[in-house]
């Protein structure tokens, strides 16, 4: 039986959803999956790089050897031959990390939201670099911080305003290889005083690092980790470098914050997938990325290489772009009074998206900037898509 004329819902939305909004990126890579555009928009890894059948096969052994374990819930933890490796992986002749310091999350956006949870109440100062990561800003907002940008330039934060800016607060939240979504990289001598600066106060230091290994030239340089295990809390993923479809990343950080994060994660989804831990594990076990990721370095560095031979021959002067040694992205500066976001719709009309650069901003949004992201555009298509760009850019000259 179906009652009739029901009065309307209404819907009276907690204080703290009230806050959220959608992300300018999500938004965007919906216009960006019509075929005719050339999208610089989403950071997304190139689909090119994805093992498919090395994850076939692993799928088929967990499946066959482990499958009732594989299928069954699991540790909120998460599974422990995997953060064995996770810790293996990270540990240093003078840092060893433990398997106990690993938390496995469902993605790094998991992680990001639980270090909220247990890290920020409403009014609470969290610093971040300018510009930051917009997942990063989405992810605390809901808890309603008071950000504080940190002062940055083209090497990325300068720890020198850490003494007086990060008194009382909870947390620093940085990206020292190949940020999203400038593509900088923050120089050795500036870690270890970040490093030293943070633990002079007191103030925890997430250095979220995604994009680590995918160095076009060099070793990556250390981690902030190994320089002080006890105030680093070090994220990291395996959507970049294997495939993001498996939504699995990983906290390391020390014991005590490491269970608060445990128990707020079984309050969010009990624990992250088993049979994705374990096929991971499977693949990787053996050496796997060792062979696999300097094909993903080989393919990103030529496509970047691309686009700045594009940018250079085709942008007008008044705009300058960094230069990534690895990563997956180029931030753009316009000429102050051109608008990014009214630039992007003039440029979807030539079949052309990026992402302004405003949403990266905590505070005061800068709107000449723009994101540029190289990896699923073959050449030919990023030089035709940049050339276009360029030609709406120069006409607002």
């Amino acid at each position: 039986m179906k009652i009739e004329n029901p009065n309307p819902l209404q819907w009276n939305f907690s204080k703290r959803s009230q806050q959220l909004q959608s992300s300018a990126i999500r938004e965007i890579l919906k216009i960006t999956m019509r075929p005719e555009i050339t999208s610089f928009a989403g950071g997304l890894p190139s689909p090119a790089t994805f093992p498919v059948e090395r994850m076939k096969a692993a799928f088929d052994t967990v499946l066959t050897n482990q499958g009732k374990i594989a299928l069954q819930y699991g540790p909120t933890d998460g599974y422990g031959p995997l953060r064995e490796w996770v810790a293996d992986s990270l540990s240093t002749d003078g840092a060893k990390i433990l398997p106990e310091q690993v938390l496995m999350v469902s993605g790094s956006q998991q992680g990001l939201d639980l270090l909220g949870k247990v890290l920020i109440d409403e009014g609470s100062k969290v610093l971040v670099e300018t510009p930051s990561y917009l997942g990063a800003l989405q992810a605390f907002s809901i808890y309603g911080p008071e950000f504080i940008s940190m002062p940055s330039d083209e090497q990325g934060l300068i720890p020198s305003a850490i003494e007086e800016l990060g008194k009382g607060a909870r947390l620093l939240y940085s990206l020292p290889n190949f940020q999203n979504p400038t593509g900088r990289t923050l120089p050795l001598e500036r870690r270890l005083a970040l490093v030293e600066a943070c633990a002079r106060i007191g103030l925890p230091l997430i250095e979220d690092d995604p994009y680590g290994a995918l160095s076009y030239r060099n070793e990556p340089l250390p981690k902030m980790l190994n320089m002080n295990p006890n105030g680093v809390i070090y994220m990291g993923s395996f959507s970049k470098v294997l495939t993001p479809g498996i939504r699995l990343g990983y906290v390391v950080a020390p014991t005590p914050l490491i269970r608060k994060m445990e128990q707020a994660k079984q309050a969010a989804d009990l624990h992250t997938a088993q049979l994705t831990q374990m096929v991971v594990y499977e693949a990787v076990k053996d050496g796997f990325l060792q062979t696999h990721i300097p094909t993903i370095r080989k393919l990103y560095a030529d496509q970047c290489q691309a686009m700045l031979d594009a940018l250079q021959t085709y942008f007008p002067a008044g705009t300058s772009w960094t230069r990534p040694e690895g990563g997956m992205f180029i931030w753009v500066t316009l000429p102050a009074h051109i608008d990014s976001g009214a630039l992007l719709k003039e440029a979807v009309e030539q079949h052309v998206a990026f992402v302004p650069g405003a949403p990266f901003y905590a505070n005061e949004p800068q709107h000449n900037t723009l994101r540029l992201s190289f990896v699923t555009v073959p050449p030919e298509k990023i030089r035709a898509g940049i050339e276009r760009l360029g030609k709406l850019i120069a006409a607002k000259l």
